[in-house]
């Protein structure tokens, strides 16, 4: 079972919409409005936002619960889009090593690494 109590799903497959799509179009945690906004079943949340407090065009915040929070600011929608499909990829990722009950320091590494690719 995960954090809130529901059965783990299976990989990538595990994203839906967050609070039932209810937050698009809503102010985001960099101060923009949340144009997708996904969760996945294992324990983890992706966010993108368009005009950030920041004067940044675009942000992507994302988290994988109790482990990590992590944001990153694009110039133009396209790279943004982008990122924020292999950012899913890659949290899902991670979250198989959750699932799997890796070593911690292996999950660490991996939260590490991600930051590292994602910066």
């Amino acid at each position: 079972m995960n954090a809130k109590g529901q059965a783990y799903s299976n990989g990538s497959g595990g994203w839906k919409p967050f609070e039932q799509g209810l937050t698009i179009s809503t102010r985001g945690s960099e101060g923009g409005e949340i144009i997708r906004d996904e969760e996945h079943a294992d324990g983890a949340r992706i966010s993108l936002e368009r005009s950030t407090l920041y004067n940044v065009p675009f942000a992507i915040t994302c988290g994988i619960y109790g482990w990590m929070v992590h944001t990153r600011f694009f110039a133009d929608e396209p790279g943004a889009l982008a990122a924020y499909d292999q950012m899913k990829a890659a949290i899902a990722s991670i979250l198989e090593l959750i699932v799997h009950e890796s070593a911690v320091d292996t999950v660490s590494e991996a939260v590490e690494q991600f930051v590292e690719n994602y910066p």
